[in-house]
This record gives C-alpha cells, structure tokens and sequence, in this order.
C-alpha cells in the first residue's frame, strides 16, 4: 500500500444507509454491465489483509480462529514477501506461507496471494544495482522503500518473472488459492536511466513508425528541435520546472506519460500470463488507488478478471464522501462490471501523524456504500496493527496489542451481514442511465498545460458528480471509448483531449437523441496535445450551436451571472470565462459584465433527436449545478426518484429480477428518507412504513 496522504486524494465515508430490493432491470442498448467477480460457489467474500510474519507462529492459529469468528472468509497474503520466498537467488523457501494456508484451509477460509514485486529483496538492490530507478538528477534510488524499481530493467523483469513462475507452480494445487493481486498499487516510478530512455525511444519508434510522423505528432518545428535520429530523444522534464524547448514539449510530455503507463502495464502482462499457466481457475486482479493520475486504469484493467482498489476515505465529519462513491463509479467503468476492495478502512490512518478513528458505525457505513456502489468483496486493511515500520500509525482491525475490540466486532457485525444478503446481492450491478466521460489522458495533458489556475481535472468532473450524488442518481464514469447507445445521458467535462472520432461519436450520441453536457477548454487539443486548427469547440460547434470568440483566466476576480431559466439567484462565475457566441444555440444564463453582455455562459442546443449543453465557465456555487442537474435528467427523461434530505446517498443495485436500493445517511444525526410503505428491512427483518429512520452512521436494508 502506499499510504502518502498528499498523493491519494483519500476519501471519507459516513453514516446510516439503506437498501432496498425487487423489480425487473432496466434494459438499454449497451452491452449490459456485469456482476460475474461473485466467487463461483456464490459467497460475498469478506475478510482481512493478513501478515503472519509479522508475528510469532504461535499466534498464527489465534487469528485464524478470531477471524473465522468474526464471519471472514478470506484473506490476501504475501504481496511484500518476496525476502521469506527468495532468501537468496534462487532458493525458495515456501513452508512457512504453505502452513498458514494449510491452517486457514483447516478452518474454511480462502486466500488470495500477491505476486510480491513491489519490494525487492536487498540482495537484489545489492548484486543488481541496474534494477533501482534513477532519478532525474541521475542519482540511483536508494533500497530501503517500496516501489524503487526499474521497470526498464530486463533484469528486474526477468527476476520478477521468476519469484511469479516459483509461486504459481508451487501453489498450483493448493486447494484454497482461489486468486492473485499483482504487485501492489503500480504508480511508478518514473525512471530517468538510460535504460528507461531507450526504452522510450523504442516505444517511440513502434508508435509512429517514422521520424517523419514523429516530428509531426510532437510540433518538433518549434524552435527548431527537429529529431533526425531515435538515439537523439531524450526524456522531457514535464515537472514543470524546467519548461523550455522540447523539456516542457506538452506533446513530449503527454508521449512520456503514456510510456510510463505502458511499462507497468507490461509489467504486470508478464506476471498475468505467467499465472494464468499456473491454473487458469485463478482469477487475478489489482489493487487501485482510486483517482491516481499516473496510470491509465483502463490499460492496466485490462488483462484482469476484474479490478480492485484500495478505499481510505478521508475521516473528516466537515465534508460530505462524494469522493468515495465518484472512485467506487469509476472502478465498476474500468471493466464495466463489479470489482472488489483489496483494502478497506479499520481504522485510524497515517504514517508520521495519524487522522481520528472511525466513530461507532463508521467501519460499517463505509463498507456499505462500496457494496451499493458494485464491490463484490470486501477486504480490510489490515488485521493487526504493525509495531514496526513506517505503518505503525496505519492501524487494523486489531490493535497493537492484538485484542478484539470495538472495530473488530464491527467489522464482524458486517461479515455476518453480509452472509445474510449474498443471496440477494448476487447477479446485482449498478445500471446507470448517465455517464461521465473520465479520461487519463486529458489528465495528462492538464498536467503540463492546466490552462487556468487551479484547473484539476478530478475537481472538474466532481462539481456534476456531487450534483447527481446529491440526486440520487447512479452514474457510470467510462473511458472515452466505451459504446454511449445505452445512456440517455453523458456529461463530458474539461475533456481537453478531443481527437475527431471521439468529438464525431459524441455528435452522433446527440444527433440519435442523447443529451450531452460539456464545459470550458472542450476540444482544444487533438490525440498529439497540439492545439486544433480552429475556431472552438471544433467540431462540436455546430451540435452544440455555439462559437467561442476568446476565452480568459480570471484569477482571484468573479463576474456576476443570472438567469431566468435555471436558477433564480444571481450567482458568481470564477477562473475562467468563454465568450460564448450562440448561433443557432438557446442562451441559458448570461454574464452581468458590460464586456460580456453580448456572450453567453450557459447554452442549450436541440440538434437531430437530442439535446447538447454548454456551460462556459466555473460556478462558485453548487447550488448552480444543483439546478443544472435537475434540468439535464428533466431533459434526458431520467426519473429523479426520491428526494435526499441533506447527506443522505442513494444507489440501486439490480439483476435476475432483483432491484436493491441502497440509501446512506452520511451525517452524525439522524435522517428520515420516504418511500413506498410495506416494504421489508431484511436486517431488522420488520415492514416498514412510508418512512425510514436512518440513525447517525446507521445502516438500513430494505427488500422492494
């Protein structure tokens, strides 16, 4: 796990929910999400993220036990093992892992295995210096962490390969593997080493073919920087320090983020294949960080069964969790089915300092909005707390002093829980109506050219997000490339990256009766980060019937925009403005600024059978997108079918003729939600009235 507070853009969840169930799926013309990550003996695994050698062996047959009353079934074992497996090259030493598993196998439990590459052994840092990253200063990385590795290295690759093969020929037979996670939350390096630059000059030369292509594709015209040899690319300084010549190239920068991208997805093939010749019943999947930029998900997804992601939602009472649920939305897309979490709060979190502990019901509600957001599995991290090492302070379930306590009987009131759903839960996903466009590599290219300050992708895509979470309605966050027939409704914001088959697909979602929503620096670029060669938004000018003159960063200023046919208060346009000419389009909000008044900030524009939206600016306020949202569902035909009291989540869940409503309370007092009366709770196993009473972090579950 990578525990840095500043990199994972952690989340945090809150109390009560409920869920709901029975009525038949919706039908759409999409290929129809999945939910096949439930195990084939039709179980909902719950369990813990366990490391036996941590702890003296004697203690070992006490876990198990504990866990096994707690409800668990599973446990993930030995993803930063590699030193006890490999003690030296060559020689394996799997005893001590063939005992635990022997001893959980003896009380019904399963276990999931990591391929241990995220920690090299020192004994390879010391005979293969060439496997530790480089820095851009050219200095190597010192052993001593995680994640220091090369993936360059035709010597830590073929390593890596062998620690695989050893496990997957030695564990082919044990009867309770049932799965793999590879590495551990692949995010880098990045490598400046020789090695890596001729491995990005190779990938360049596959990509484009000719130096010819190549010069085009990166604008190397400018200032002179023509490329007339592979050997002469270098690796471009894209921290945006050093942002001169083909250094701060945003077309250089965009190829080395792709490259980087594609070696952990290489990486990751070699083991993928090598496990699936050890026994093609295992699944294998990987565990995710959620909204981390480095990677593309989509690639990485995609030679797994299905994906993971490790969920540690910030604990601050002071907001509300729409972080958690948008990253929960965005792992169902990478594969378009359910996915599981590898590792899950049960606790306090940090590595120098620590946040608060989860309050009574917390651990619970947590859990809880994941699986209405399509987690199939469950697991916590950890069971007991480290007494060593840089995650003293990133606590389990367990203490430091081992004991079962509060979050442990918690946890344990989840397990039991959820056996007495999994029946109802299995064949359900998450069919959403609306879609967000989430794309990688516009977030690349904003990382080198934000265009306005403060611009940040994720931000931009929330602000519609907690919109619709604030509606209860259900969202898919896709790539680029997913099938759009099937939704009545796409939102596509910031989408910076437009190549023109993509801005054509979305022109004919609206022209074949969809209804598109999308916002400021829409298709400025094409799939190489130059600039179009023309007037924006390109080639959505016409679908959207609008024309953009000029387009300004406003910095710490804010201009005034009213309306009269979305929001009833003048509200305050900040960081940046287009000015907006409609042509063909309805004007929607305009600015109150003598130099804008003959522009638009907000347009809509009904163009074939469908309807396409533009909002030219960033609102201060979310009651704008509030007002937005309800308009753009009214449009799209989308029922907003119940209304929220404040903090309070919906989700639905449905399949085999079974809808699961899930409803979240995300406050520390008590909320009440209406429905339909005579429905059952199946956890109070009572039926109910119009109301339900959702207490602080509580937790309800209602069959429909």
């Amino acid at each position: 796990m990578n525990k840095s507070f500043l990199r994972r853009g952690f989340l945090w969840l809150c109390p009560g929910f409920v869920l709901i169930g029975t009525v038949a799926a919706q039908q759409n013309d999409r290929p129809s999400p999945t939910a096949d990550t439930f195990s084939r003996d039709g179980q909902l695994y719950v369990g813990v993220d366990y490391y036996p050698e941590h702890w003296p062996k004697e203690r070992r047959e006490t876990d198990v036990l504990l866990m096994k009353e707690a409800g668990f079934n599973v446990v993930r074992l030995a993803e930063f093992s590699w030193v006890w497996l490999e003690p030296s090259e060559g020689t394996y030493r799997f005893e001590w892992l063939d005992e635990v598993l022997a001893l959980l196998e003896r009380h019904g439990m399963k276990a999931i295995l990591g391929t241990p590459t995220a920690v090299m052994p020192a004994w390879v840092a010391r005979k293969y210096p060439e496997t530790l990253a480089m820095q851009s200063n050219g200095q190597r990385y010192t052993w001593g962490s995680r994640k220091d590795y090369s993936l360059s290295s035709g010597t830590y690759r073929l390593l890596s390969e062998r620690i695989t093969r050893a496990m997957a020929e030695h564990f082919a037979e044990t009867p309770n593997v049932i799965g793999w996670q590879t590495d551990n939350e692949f995010a880098g390096p990045q490598d400046f080493s020789e090695t890596s630059r001729i491995d990005f000059q190779d990938w360049l030369r596959r990509k484009y073919g000719t130096l010819e292509t190549f010069n085009q594709s990166w604008g190397t015209h400018f200032w002179g920087h023509i490329i007339r040899d592979w050997a002469e690319i270098t690796i471009p300084d894209c921290t945006g320090e050093g942002m001169w010549g083909i250094s701060g190239n945003p077309s250089a920068c965009l190829d080395w983020r792709r490259f980087n991208s594609w070696i952990n997805y290489r990486f990751q093939a070699d083991q993928v294949k090598i496990l699936r010749a050890g026994n093609p019943d295992w699944f294998i999947t990987h565990n995710l960080m959620g909204l981390n930029p480095t990677i593309s998900y989509y690639e990485l997804g995609r030679d797994l069964d299905f994906v993971s992601w490790d969920n540690y939602p910030v604990l601050s009472r002071s907001s509300q969790p729409y972080a958690a649920s948008m990253t929960a939305d965005l792992m169902r897309g990478v594969k378009q089915k359910n996915f599981w979490i590898m590792e899950q709060t049960a606790g306090p979190l940090g590595w120098g300092i620590f946040t608060d502990t989860p309050m009574p019901g917390e651990i619970r509600k947590i859990s809880y909005q994941q699986l209405a957001h399509g987690a199939d599995a469950q697991i916590w991290f950890r069971w007991r707390t480290a007494t060593a090492g840089r995650e003293q302070y990133w606590h389990g379930l367990l203490g430091h002093d081992g004991r079962p306590l509060r979050r442990y009987r918690e946890a344990a009131q989840v397990a039991h829980e959820y056996r007495r759903l999994e029946k109802m839960l299995e064949g359900t996903t998450v069919e959403a109506e609306v879609a967000i466009i989430y794309d990688y590599e516009t977030i690349w290219s904003l990382a080198s050219q934000p265009g306005y300050a403060g611009n940040n992708y994720a931000r931009a895509i929330a602000r519609y997000y907690n919109a619709l979470f604030r509606a209860g309605i259900n969202v898919d966050l896709i790539s680029p490339e997913v099938d759009l027939s099937g939704y009545k409704l796409v939102l596509a914001p910031h989408l910076v990256i437009l190549p023109d088959a993509r801005a054509r697909k979305l022109i004919a979602f609206v022209e074949q009766g969809g209804v598109l929503l999308t916002d400021i620096r829409t298709g400025v670029k094409d799939e190489n980060n130059l600039a179009h060669e023309r007037t924006l938004p390109g080639l959505l000018s016409d679908v959207l019937g609008i024309e953009i003159e000029e387009y300004g960063a406003l910095d710490d200023r804010s201009y005034p925009v009213f309306s009269e046919e979305l929001f009833p208060d003048t509200l305050a346009a900040i960081h940046y403005v287009d000015w907006v000419t409609p042509k063909s389009a309805a004007v929607m909000a305009r600015y109150d600024q003598w130099h804008l008044e003959p522009f638009a900030a907000v347009t809509r524009h009904e163009a074939g059978r469908g309807i396409a939206w533009y909002v030219g600016t960033v609102f201060q306020e979310d009651s704008f997108y509030d007002h937005l949202i309800d308009r753009l569902l009214e449009d799209a035909g989308v029922e907003r079918w119940v209304d929220l009291p404040e903090g309070v989540e919906a989700s639905i869940r449905q399949g085999d003729g079974r809808k699961l409503v899930f409803l979240i309370n995300h406050n520390e007092t008590e909320a009440s939600v209406a429905i339909e009366p005579g429905k059952r709770d199946l956890l109070e196993g009572e039926v109910l009235g119009d109301r339900v009473m959702l207490g602080p972090y509580g937790v309800a579950v209602i069959a429909w």
